[in-house]
C-alpha cells in the first residue's frame, strides 16, 4: 500500500504522507470537520472553505499534509524567513524554502515543512517518526555557535544528512528555541545523534558513539 494517499474535492486537493505524520495534532484541532481521524476517508476537504482547511494544512509542521486548489485560490508558497524550531525533546521543525540534498548533491525532496530527527533514533532518517518519545530528552535550549550572517540573494535553505554525521544548513536560517531565544546564521552543523552536549548544535560526538545514519 503506498504511504501517499490523495483526497480529491471540488475547490481544494489534499494530500497526506503516512511516513511523515508525526501526529502533532494541528490539522485535527484546526479543522475537525474536515480532519476527522474516527471517519474513513478520515480527510474530507469539502467539510470546509477551501481558504481555512489550506490554512490549516500550512500548520502541519512535518510536511506530511499538502493541498492544491482547484478553484484558483492561492497555492502552497514558501514562508518569508526561513526558520528551524526546536522542539523540547522533539525533533527540528524547519519551514521555508527547503531542499534537502545528499552529499552529492542529488535533490531528494524540495518542501516548505519538515520535522527533522535529532534524537538519533528515527526509521526514515533524516524525518522524525516520533521515536524520540519516552527514549530522548532535551530542554531545546540554543548551544553556542559562530554565527555567520546570510549574505547573498538565494532564500532557499539546503540540507545535508551527513554520513553518520551531522544536518548540514546552507542557507539563510533563523533558529529558535523553546526559550524563545533566536540565532541567526548561513551555514550551522545539528547534531543528529541525540548526544551533542552543545545542542542543537554538533560538537563531534557522534563519532564517539558510533552513530549510524542509514540502516
Amino acid at each position: 500500500m503506498s504511504d501517499l494517499h490523495a483526497y480529491p474535492s471540488a475547490n481544494i486537493d489534499v494530500q497526506y504522507d503516512v511516513k511523515r505524520c508525526i501526529h502533532a495534532g494541528e490539522c485535527v484541532q484546526g479543522a475537525p470537520k474536515v480532519f476527522d481521524p474516527k471517519r474513513q476517508p478520515w480527510v474530507d476537504p469539502s467539510q470546509a472553505e477551501a481558504s481555512a482547511t489550506a490554512d490549516v494544512v500550512m500548520r502541519c509542521p512535518s510536511g506530511a499534509l499538502h493541498f492544491s486548489r482547484n478553484d484558483g485560490g492561492s497555492e502552497e508558497t514558501p514562508d518569508a524567513v526561513n526558520t528551524i524550531a526546536i522542539q523540547p525533546d522533539g525533533p527540528l521543525f524547519v519551514r521555508g524554502d527547503i531542499r534537502i540534498e545528499t552529499q552529492d548533491g542529488e535533490v531528494i525532496l524540495t518542501d516548505t515543512r519538515v520535522a527533522l530527527c535529532r534524537c538519533g533514533l528515527s526509521k526514515n532518517k533524516p524525518f522524525c517518526d516520533n521515536s524520540h518519545i519516552d527514549n530522548f530528552s532535551d530542554a531545546a535550549s540554543l548551544g553556542t555557535i559562530s554565527a555567520t550572517e546570510p549574505s547573498g540573494d538565494s532564500r532557499v535553505l539546503t540540507v545535508v544528512p551527513s554520513g553518520n554525521g551531522p544536518l548540514l544548513f546552507r542557507g539563510p536560517v533563523s533558529i529558535t528555541a523553546a526559550d524563545g531565544s533566536t540565532s541567526t546564521t548561513q551555514k550551522c552543523a545539528l547534531c543528529r545523534c541525540g548526544h551533542s552536549s552543545n545542542k542543537p548544535f554538533c560538537d563531534g560526538t557522534h563519532r564517539e558513539v558510533g552513530f549510524v545514519s542509514a540502516g
